[in-house]
C-alpha cells in the first residue's frame, strides 16, 4: 500500500549495486518480522511424527491407504497404466511409483496396500535396487500388505472355493517374495459381508481382524448409538468360538474423517499452511478440525483407540501430497496435546485394541442385505450379468479339474499351464467383476481374460488326458498322439467333434473325467447328427441310451450365438441329443464310444413324443421313484417320491418386476446394484402352444413355451431324485420403455412361518426371516428387495414335516416373499442407471450382422422335496457335483481296438477307497509350486465377547 510521491514524469535516480543490495536486505528483514502470516520467522520445521500409543489419551491411528479396484469403470490394465482417463483419472502405477520415495523421506511414515493384481504388475517392472528397497520397507513395517488377495473379492456372488483360490495366489506371492503373511482382512468396499468371509477367509486364514464399511444404514445407526461398530464376529455355528474374529465397521465410510482431509494434488481440502510468511496460516483451525473429528468418532467407539482411514479410491497418485499434510497434522495435533495422533496400520490398531482386554459385543450370521437408504437395497447385483456369473462358475469348476490333471502328469516348465486361467478367475472375483456392477467394456475384458485362460488350460487338459489314456504314459509325457477336443459351448448345443460324420467305421470317443473324490454316476447329453446312434462302454458292451430331438428354441440359440462367437454359421446342425448313463471313479475317467449302427431295441430308444393338447386328463411324467403331475391346462401341480413317501402340491410360475426409473419423488432407479421394483407383472402361459412331452427309459422331458421370450424344459431322470429345470429367457422386451427383472417362483401350501434358508458363499445355510433382523429393528421400506438374499448354492424352506430345496448353477438373488414360496431372479434388463457410479444402464446386448438384441440367458436350477431333516445331504453332495461337473473330452477312433493302445479307465485314488460324501477335495497341485516355511506368527485368539 505504499504510495510513490514523486511526479509520474520524474525518472527515478540510478541505484548502484551496493544501495540495491542494502535495500533488498532491509526488505527481507522486514518481511521476516512482519510476514503476511501474522508475524514470526520462517525456518525449517522438523516435523515430529514419531509418536506411538500413549496410555490415558485418545489415540488416533492415522492409516494411509488407497483403494484400487481391479476393474470397474476402466479395465484392470487401464487402471494400472493410467489410460482411458476420459472415463476416470486413475493410474495405479503412479501410486506405487510415488509411494516408495515418500516412505523413504520419514521412517515413521506407514502405508498399507491390498490388491496384489496391481502390485505384482508393478513388481515385475522394478529393478533389483527398488525391490531391495521395498523389501526393507516391508520388513520394517512401514509398508504392510493387508488382505493380500489378488483383488478385494466380493462376498455375495462368489463361491468360497474362488475366495480361497484368489486369496491363495496373493498370499503365495507375498510369502515367496517377502517372507510374510498378511495379518488383517480389509474388505472395505464389497456390498455386504458374508459369514464365510468372517470365519473361513478371516479366522481360518489366520487373520487377526477384519475391517469393512458397507452394512445396512439402519444397522449402522443402531450400532453408532450403542458403540457396537466393533464386535467379535462368530460366523460359524460349527466352529463356534474357535473361529471368532475381531471385526471393525467404519463409522461413516473408508475415506478420511469429516472435516476435509483429502490431500490429492487436485483435492479441495485446505492444506495445513504453517508458514508464517504466507497468507492463510491455519494451523490452529486444522488442528481443531482434526480433534473435533477424533472426538466425534470416539463417541461411537469403545476404548481410547480410533482409526482414521486416510485415503480412498485410487488416491496417492502423488503420495508426497498426502504425507506432507499428515506429517504436519500429527506434529501439530500432538503439540496441541488434546489427543495423540500416530502413523499406524490396521495391525498396530488391532494389537492396541486387543491389549485393552475390552469385552466386545458378539455378532453372528452375516451382513446381508445391504441398503444405503430406505429405497436403495443393493440386492439387484445378486443377479446382474447372469451370463458372466455363469461363465465364472463354469471356469471355476474347470480350473479345479485342470489343476488335478496338471498334477497327475507333472507341471510343465515350458508348456501350457493353468496359471493364466487362475489369474483371470482371481480378477473375476473382484467386487465389481462377477457382481455385474462394472461398465460393459470392463465386463467384456473380464470375459476375454477368462477365455484366454481357458484356451491355455484346455491345451493342458487335452495333453493330460491324452497322456493318461495312452498305454505306457508316465508323468514325463508331454506330446501324446491322441488329441482330445473339448466343447465349452455345449450350453448352446454346439460341439464340433460330436457333429462329425461317423460313417465308415468311425467312432466318437467320449472321455469323462470326474474331479470329485467319490464315485459319480450321471447322465450325459451330447448333440449328434444321426438317429442311428449306438453307445458302448470301454468293454465294448452296448449301454442304454436315449435320443431326444433338439428343441427349436435350443437350435435358434445355437444358430445365433455360434455365428456371434465364430463369425460364421456351422455347415450343419445336430438334430438330436443322445443321453446315456456314465459311471466314473473318483479323480478318474471312464471312456465311452458313440457310433452309427443298429440299435438294440431293448437297450437304445428314441423318445416318444406327445402333446398335452391331445390329452384331456391330467398327465404324469417320470419313469422312476420321482413323479410330476401336470393338470389338464399343462401346469405343474404335484410332486411325489415313492421312496420317501413325500407328496406335495405346488405350482411353478414366472413373473417380472418393473424396474423403477427414478422419475418419482425419490430419484432412486433400479440398476446394476439396486433392486427397486415399482410393480410386478405375472406372466401367463400363452396357451396357444401346448406342452410337449418326451418320454424314454432314461428321462422324461416336458417342453413349454411360456411366452415368446421364455422357453422351459423340465426333466425327470429315472435314477435321480430331483427335478432339473432348464430355461432359455430373453431377449427381455423393453419396447414399452420399462426395464424388467425376471423371476421364477415355486408356490406350495407349506406353512413356513416367514422363514427360509440361503447359503453363505456356497457353504453354511443361514436362517432368514422375512421383514426381520435378529440384531436390530428393521423398518421395512422395500418389502421385496429388502428380503432378497444372495444365493450361490441354494435356498430351502421347511414346515416341520418336509423341506423344499432349490439349487442353482450360478449366483442369483432369491427369497421367500410369501409363506410356502421360493423365488429366484433369473435375468435383469434395465434402462436407467442407479446412481452408484457405473453411469450405465444394465442393458446387455448381443450384436450380429450390425443388429443388436437383448441378451439371452440359458440356465438350470434343481428342485427336491425331502422329509424334514433329510435335505442337507442332497444339498451338500449334489451341490458339489454342480460346482464340479463331469469334464468331457472327445477324440475320433477310426477302426481298431482302442483298448490295445489306450487305458480306458483311470483313477488317481486307490480303487478300494473314495472320500466320504461330506469331504470335498478343493485343491490338488504339485508340491513344487509351494514353498513351506515356519509360520510368521500365530493369530490373535481370545477376544472377549
Amino acid at each position: 500500500g505504499w504510495e510513490d510521491s514523486r511526479p509520474a514524469t520524474t525518472a527515478p535516480p540510478p541505484m548502484g549495486p551496493v544501495r540495491l543490495a542494502l535495500l533488498l536486505l532491509l526488505l527481507a528483514a522486514a518481511a521476516v518480522v512482519l510476514g503476511p502470516g501474522g508475524g514470526g520467522e520462517a525456518v525449517y520445521i522438523p516435523y515430529n511424527t514419531s509418536a506411538g500409543v500413549v496410555n490415558g489419551k485418545l489415540n488416533v491411528h492415522v492409516v494411509p491407504h488407497t483403494h484400487d479396484d481391479v476393474g470397474w469403470l476402466k479395465t484392470v490394465d487401464q487402471y494400472y497404466v493410467g489410460s482411458n482417463n476420459s472415463i476416470q483419472n486413475a493410474c495405479v502405477q503412479n501410486v506405487l511409483d510415488s509411494l516408495v520415495p515418500a516412505l523413504l523421506k520419514d521412517e515413521n511414515r506407514k502405508f498399507i496396500y491390498v490388491e496384489q493384481a496391481f502390485f505384482q504388475r508393478w513388481w515385475r517392472q522394478q529393478s533389483d535396487m527398488i525391490k531391495d528397497t521395498v523389501k526393507g520397507l516391508v520388513s520394517s513395517g512401514r509398508l504392510e500388505f493387508i488382505n493380500g488377495g489378488m483383488c478385494m473379492h466380493d462376498e455375495a456372488t462368489v463361491h468360497y472355493i474362488d475366495m480361497i483360490d484368489q486369496t491363495t495366489l496373493g498370499h503365495r506371492f507375498i510369502k515367496e517374495e517377502f517372507g510374510q503373511i498378511p495379518r488383517i482382512g480389509w474388505q472395505i468396499d464389497p456390498f455386504g459381508h458374508s459369514a464365510v468371509q468372517a470365519y473361513l477367509l478371516g479366522a481360518e486364514v489366520g487373520f487377526d481382524a477384519l475391517y469393512f464399511f458397507r452394512i445396512d444404514y439402519q444397522d449402522r445407526d443402531t450400532r453408532n448409538g450403542t458403540k457396537e461398530l466393533e464386535v467379535v464376529w462368530r460366523g460359524s455355528k460349527t466352529f463356534g468360538s474357535s473361529a471368532d474374529i475381531f471385526a471393525g465397521i467404519f463409522p461413516k465410510n473408508y475415506e478420511p474423517p469429516p472435516g476435509e482431509f483429502y490431500f490429492e494434488v487436485d483435492d479441495t481440502s485446505p492444506v495445513v499452511q504453517d508458514d508464517p510468511l504466507l497468507f492463510d496460516y491455519n494451523v490452529e483451525q486444522r488442528v481443531n478440525d482434526f480433534v473435533a473429528a477424533a472426538l466425534a468418532q470416539a463417541n461411537v467407539t469403545r476404548t481410547n483407540h480410533i482409526m482414521f482411514t486416510m485415503g480412498t479410491d485410487f488416491k496417492y497418485q502423488y503420495a508426497e501430497s498426502w504425507f506432507r499434510q499428515m506429517d504436519k497434522l500429527i506434529h501439530y495435533v500432538n503439540k496441541d496435546g488434546r489427543v495423540n495422533a500416530l502413523y499406524s496400520t490396521p495391525s498396530i490398531y488391532t494389537d492396541a485394541k486387543f491389549s485393552t482386554n475390552e469385552p466386545w459385543p458378539l455378532k453372528t450370521n452375516d451382513f446381508f442385505p445391504y441398503a444405503d437408504n430406505p429405497n436403495a437395497y443393493w440386492t439387484g447385483y445378486f443377479t446382474s450379468r447372469p451370463a458372466l456369473k455363469r461363465y465364472v462358475r463354469m471356469m471355476s469348476g474347470y480350473y479345479l479339474a485342470a489343476r488335478q490333471l496338471e498334477f497327475f502328469i507333472g507341471r510343465s516348465k515350458s508348456g501350457s499351464t493353468t496359471d493364466s486361467l487362475g489369474d483371470a478367475l482371481a480378477l473375476a472375483q473382484h467386487h465389481d467383476a462377477v457382481t455385474g456392477t462394472e461398465k460393459q467394456h470392463v465386463a467384456n475384458d473380464y470375459a476375454k481374460r477368462l477365455s484366454i485362460g481357458y484356451k491355455k488350460a484346455e491345451e493342458l487338459v487335452s495333453t493330460s488326458l491324452g497322456c493318461l489314456s495312452e498305454s505306457g504314459s508316465n508323468s514325463r509325457c508331454s506330446s501324446p498322439t491322441t488329441k482330445f477336443v473339448q466343447c465349452p459351448l455345449l450350453n448352446i448345443t454346439y460341439c464340433p467333434p460330436s457333429e462329425m460324420n461317423l460313417s465308415q467305421g468311425k467312432s466318437l470317443v467320449v472321455l469323462v473325467y470326474n474331479s470329485l473324490g467319490w464315485k459319480r454316476e450321471d447322465v450325459l447329453r451330447i448333440p449328434v447328427m444321426s438317429d442311428s446312434i449306438v453307445v458302448h462302454d470301454s468293454e465294448g458292451r452296448e449301454i442304454e441310451s436315449q435320443l431326444l430331438p433338439i428343441a427349436n428354441a435350443s437350435s435358434h440359440l445355437r444358430d445365433r450365438h455360434v455365428k456371434a462367437y465364430l463369425g460364421t454359421s456351422p455347415a450343419a446342425s445336430p438334430k438330436f441329443w443322445v443321453a446315456f448313463p456314465a459311471s466314473v471313479a473318483p479323480l478318474g475317467f471312464s471312456t465311452y464310444f458313440i457310433s452309427i449302427g443298429k440299435r438294440s431295441a431293448s437297450i437304445s430308444s428314441t423318445s416318444t413324443l406327445n402333446s398335452q393338447g391331445s390329452e384331456s386328463r391330467n398327465l404324469q411324467v417320470g419313469q422312476g421313484r420321482l413323479k410330476l403331475q401336470y393338470d389338464a391346462a399343462g401346469a405343474l401341480s404335484q410332486y411325489s417320491d415313492s421312496k420317501t413317501q413325500v407328496e406335495a402340491n405346488f405350482e411353478q410360475k414366472y413373473k417380472y418386476y418393473l424396474g423403477q426409473d427414478g422419475s418419482g419423488d425419490d430419484p432412486q432407479a433400479s440398476g446394476a446394484y439396486i433392486f427397486r421394483p415399482k410393480g410386478v407383472v405375472p406372466i401367463k402361459t400363452d396357451g396357444q402352444v401346448p406342452p410337449t412331452i418326451l418320454r424314454g427309459p432314461i428321462l422324461d422331458e416336458v417342453h413349454q413355451q411360456i411366452n415368446p421370450w421364455i422357453y422351459q424344459i423340465t426333466r425327470v431322470y429315472k435314477g435321480k431324485d430331483y427335478v432339473e429345470t432348464e430355461f432359455i429367457v430373453g431377449p427381455i422386451p423393453v419396447d414399452d420403455e420399462n426395464g424388467k427383472e425376471l423371476s421364477t417362483e415355486i408356490i406350495t401350501s407349506m406353512a413356513t412361518n416367514k422363514t427360509f434358508y440361503t447359503d453363505s458363499s456356497g457353504r453354511d445355510f443361514i436362517k432368514r426371516v422375512r421383514d426381520y433382523r435378529s440384531e436390530w429393528k428393521i423398518e421395512v421400506n422395500q418389502p421385496v428387495a429388502g428380503n432378497y438374499y444372495p444365493i450361490n448354492l441354494g435356498i430351502y424352506v421347511e414346515d416341520g414335516s418336509k423341506e423344499l430345496s432349490i439349487l442353482v448353477d450360478r449366483s442369483v438373488g432369491g427369497s421367500s416373499i410369501k409363506d410356502g414360496q421360493i423365488e429366484l431372479m433369473l435375468h435383469r434388463r434395465l434402462l436407467n442407471d442407479d446412481g452408484r457410479g457405473v453411469a450405465e444402464a444394465l442393458d446387455e446386448k448381443v450384436c450380429l450382422d450390425d443388429q443388436c438384441e437383448g441378451l439371452v440367458i440359458e440356465g438350470k436350477y434343481y428342485l427336491k422335496i425331502d422329509p424334514q431333516g433329510d435335505g442337507a445331504r442332497w444339498r451338500r453332495t449334489f451341490g458339489q457335483e454342480l460346482y464340479s461337473p463331469l469334464l468331457l473330452a472327445f477324440a475320433e477312433k477310426d477302426g481298431g481296438n482302442w483298448g490295445n493302445s489306450h487305458v480306458s479307465s483311470f483313477s488317481g485314488m486307490d480303487p478300494t477307497y473314495s472320500l466320504p460324501e461330506n469331504v470335498a477335495l478343493l485343491t490338488l497341485e504339485g508340491t513344487r509350486r509351494w514353498k513351506c516355511s515356519p509360520s510368521v506368527g500365530s493369530p490373535i485368539r481370545g477376544w472377549r465377547a
